[in-house]
């Protein structure tokens, strides 16, 4: 197969039946503290990469994932491989953006979280333990 270009991080679910790439540059990278994010990770907070739609190409299994929307929420939306359950990349085409569970990244994207978004809601026994900007609630416009 044909080998990905320097600096093109890609990613995998656990099972390895879902495979992507990134081909442009990351936007940002935030932690969310938000109730939904540490639900569905089962972890303090959930650790994403904003990327341009475009630059978000999967290579294998697109047919292996499923969504969960909260109907009540206007933009959580959980992607997922129907096989393990691994969080997967997301499209919102109404931002403009995809999601990235940096989690489920296998190379260095080259990014780092810049700030914590919905500290308001954080989980009482977590403890942010660094100096980055922190948001009660979504990030500033």
């Amino acid at each position: 197969p044909p080998r990905d270009p320097p600096g093109t991080p890609r990613g995998s679910c656990l099972c390895g039946a879902v495979a992507f790439r990134i081909e442009a540059e990351p936007i940002v990278a935030r932690s969310c503290h938000c109730r939904r994010c540490r639900k569905a990770r089962g972890a303090a907070h959930a650790t994403n990469m904003l990327v341009a739609i475009d630059g978000l190409r999967f290579t294998r299994g697109e047919s292996e994932l499923a969504s969960y929307k909260i109907p009540e929420a206007k933009f959580y939306t959980q992607v997922f491989c129907r096989i393990c359950g691994s969080k997967a990349p997301r499209v919102d085409a109404g931002r403009g953006f995809a999601i990235v569970p940096m989690g489920s990244l296998d190379d260095d994207p080259g990014i780092r979280p810049s700030e914590h978004i919905w500290v308001g809601s954080k989980a009482p026994w977590h403890e942010i333990s660094d100096e980055l900007p922190r948001f009660d609630e979504g990030p500033p416009p």
